[in-house]
């Protein structure tokens, strides 16, 4: 495999920057063409002043940022994009002072990302830690059921994925993920069903050709584990080790039109239970046996630095596009095409 074709574009105009500090982008790419995407932005990550900004690319051009949704006195977190069938676009974050706290909260936007309504709990009255998706995008099943990616970070980490046979209006929890835990003795013999550290966070969905849904996840044990599913979301097989590294750092993942998976990572590996490791490189990998195996196609960034907390989508004329947190100072946006 090879690269056919490749733009990269940082998306915030550093002379007049609105903020010090982003982190944690995402996006969608309308019918017309127009690439919207989302991230939060402020002083620093936990900071009262942290807001949701957004951005859109119009014609081949990023216009300002602006304020998609605050909660003011409040710190929010990690946006995501998702559009429904008629076009509109939901954008999903997660408000509170600690991760623990979390609420998520949900606001629409009927005119391409240009505005945003205010938001509202996305469950009302529900637990705190968060429902909905916590870092990736839902995916459309082929029945039509949409499913959301979402974990809890407590004492434990812990994923499930939210069920809207709605396109977004109603959600009902799935079982969280079987994870057995192997404390912090990394001495242990190696057992592929066995994860050092709190767990795993941030699952990326996809569903394959015979209708079984399948999960990759960030973990706390030194490579990306995964879990599938044969009911449609609703129950999960014991999280497993793939093998393929992970920094305990945010990945996400999309299936191609032709069922190709493509994958992005920082593929560096770090003693298990460890927090995480340095976030770079940051790699596009792809897989062309449902993720058994994956081949890296190229690196995004090599240098020192912190390259991280990628998002990943594709088109139907078989375009990837991408945004990744550059140094915390920037977000950065890649359109590519690869070849056999």
């Amino acid at each position: 495999m090879q690269v056919k074709s490749f733009v990269r574009e940082v998306i915030v105009k550093e002379d007049g920057k609105p903020f010090d500090s982003c982190h944690a982008s995402t996006l969608v790419q309308t019918e017309e063409g127009t690439v919207v995407a989302a991230w939060f932005g402020g002083s620093k990550e936990k900071g009262p002043d942290v807001a949701i900004w957004s951005a859109r690319r119009v014609g081949g051009v990023w216009e300002a940022p602006r304020i998609a949704a605050d909660i003011r006195g409040i710190a929010t977190w990690n946006p995501v994009l998702f559009q429904k069938k008629d076009g509109t676009i939901l954008l999903f974050f997660k408000a509170g002072a600690a991760i623990p706290e979390w609420k998520t909260w949900v606001a629409v936007s009927c005119d391409q990302g240009k505005t945003f309504s205010e938001p509202k709990e996305l469950v009302p009255g529900d637990e705190s830690g968060g429902r909905g998706p916590v870092k990736n995008k839902p995916i459309r099943l082929q029945n039509g059921t949409v499913l959301a990616p979402a974990s809890l970070e407590g004492d434990t980490w812990d994923a499930f994925v939210d069920i809207s046979k709605d396109d977004g209006v109603s959600w009902e929890k799935s079982s969280l993920v079987p994870v057995r835990r192997a404390g912090t003795d990394i001495h242990r013999p190696y057992n592929r069903l066995c994860l050092y550290g709190k767990g795993i966070i941030q699952p990326t969905l996809w569903e394959d050709a015979d209708a079984n849904v399948h999960m990759l996840l960030r973990s706390t044990g030194g490579r990306i584990f995964r879990s599938d599913s044969a009911d449609g979301g609703y129950s999960w097989c014991t999280a497993y080790d793939t093998g393929i590294p992970n920094n305990n750092s945010g990945i996400d993942l999309v299936r191609m039109p032709g069922g190709d998976l493509v994958l992005v990572y920082n593929p560096r590996e770090n003693l298990p239970g460890l927090y995480q490791g340095p976030r770079t490189p940051l790699t596009v990998a792809v897989s062309q046996d449902n993720g058994n195996s994956f081949t890296n196609l190229m690196d995004l960034e090599t240098e020192r630095g912190a390259y991280c907390y990628p998002a990943v989508i594709c088109n139907d004329r078989n375009e990837i596009l991408l945004t990744y947190t550059w140094k915390r100072e920037n977000i950065v946006f890649c359109q590519l095409r690869y070849t056999d």
